[in-house]
């Protein structure tokens, strides 16, 4: 779980705080803005819709507790934060403390796991330059994608925004969705749960607070709607982990209905 949280967590997280950080570099607010709001909402209502459809998601009482309640005070924090539609360099200054002290806990924390939960692999020195290698692209990659959607939604007429929270969304989130599919089929749901919930906390504490710690955040008071939106599905996915500690195929389905209507009404 541990792992799913922070290792898994960061690396899936490396394409929206790429592009986050890219679009707060070019002025482009809605979109840094959006790219996470729409991929925290894609990574619940599609791909842990999706684990929990194939198969229901048992949950632990400290994911809960330590994870899913933070999940869901972050989302309100947010609110709080863009209620004056602006995200300020102190405020990502405090999202981000929030976050290291978040995986310091989460690291010193002793806690009990049984040895199938240990990955398996070795280290090379081959492994440096690949994870080098990978990051220069994700890095390139993302400068490319936030220049060709912001074209591609002048050209259409459609706002940076509708285009952040949607398509680039979904861009950026694949890493989530392989590593969730990957992790189902080994049977490790709490990896997949763990990388979902951690990669939702990443982006909105740290991707959110480097971006506009690098140049204040600014979004439109219609843009305001999606991130009340986004914290009614951190609660709703609150009381489903609640309800008997596990998210139930039926509850899946609701989850992903309820990304469906979200991204009906952006479009609307």
């Amino acid at each position: 779980m541990v792992i799913g949280l922070t290792v898994v967590a960061i690396a899936t997280s490396a394409p929206e705080f790429a592009v986050t950080v890219s679009a707060a570099f070019r002025g482009k607010s809605a979109i840094s803005v959006a790219n996470i709001v729409g991929s925290d909402i894609f990574n619940i209502g599609f791909i842990l819709a999706f684990v929990a459809i194939v198969s229901p998601v048992t949950l632990s009482k400290k994911l809960f507790k330590r994870d899913g309640l933070l999940l869901f005070a972050t989302g309100i924090l947010l609110l709080i934060f863009f209620y004056d539609l602006t995200l300020s360099t102190y405020e990502g200054i405090i999202l981000v403390g929030i976050l290291l002290f978040y995986v310091y806990k989460l690291i010193t924390g002793k806690e009990e796991i049984d040895e199938e939960e240990i990955p398996e692999g070795e280290f090379t020195l081959w492994d440096i330059p690949k994870f080098i290698a990978g990051v220069a692209l994700i890095i390139i990659s993302a400068d490319y994608l936030v220049g060709a959607a912001t074209a591609i939604a002048h050209a259409v007429g459609i706002s940076d925004w509708l285009i952040g929270v949607t398509i680039v969304a979904a861009g950026t989130s694949m890493p989530e969705l392989a590593t969730s599919v990957v992790a189902v089929a080994k049977k490790k749901h709490a990896i997949s749960a763990g990388n979902l919930i951690g990669s939702d906390l990443f982006n909105m504490l740290g991707v959110l607070g480097t971006a506009s710690i690098i140049k204040p955040l600014s979004i439109a008071q219609a843009e305001y709607t999606s991130l009340i939106l986004m914290a009614a599905m951190l609660l709703a996915l609150l009381i489903m982990m609640r309800t008997g500690w596990k998210i139930s195929r039926t509850e899946g389905i609701i989850l992903f209905l309820f990304a469906l209507l979200r991204w009906a009404f952006d479009f609307l």
